[in-house]
């Protein structure tokens, strides 16, 4: 399960499939701990922080299609 994320001042950016309209964005940060994650919407919430390994598995998963 992600941890939330510390106090390191990360630098958000949006996935390259969020839509113009910023209705629905999810957002993310690579620290040093891993990566952290955010809803663009309600960035001043608490972000979730994944482990690298556990990052490169959700994101091989997404590839691969095994998360529909």
């Amino acid at each position: 399960m992600p941890s939330t994320c510390p106090n390191e001042s990360p630098s958000w950016f949006k996935s390259s499939h969020s839509g113009g309209n910023a209705t629905e964005c999810v957002e993310a940060a690579h620290l040093s701990e891993g990566t952290a994650i955010r809803d663009s919407k309600a960035s001043e919430r608490r972000s979730l922080l994944f482990q690298p390994h556990s990052w490169t598995s959700f994101v091989s998963a997404l590839k691969e299609g095994g998360l529909r």
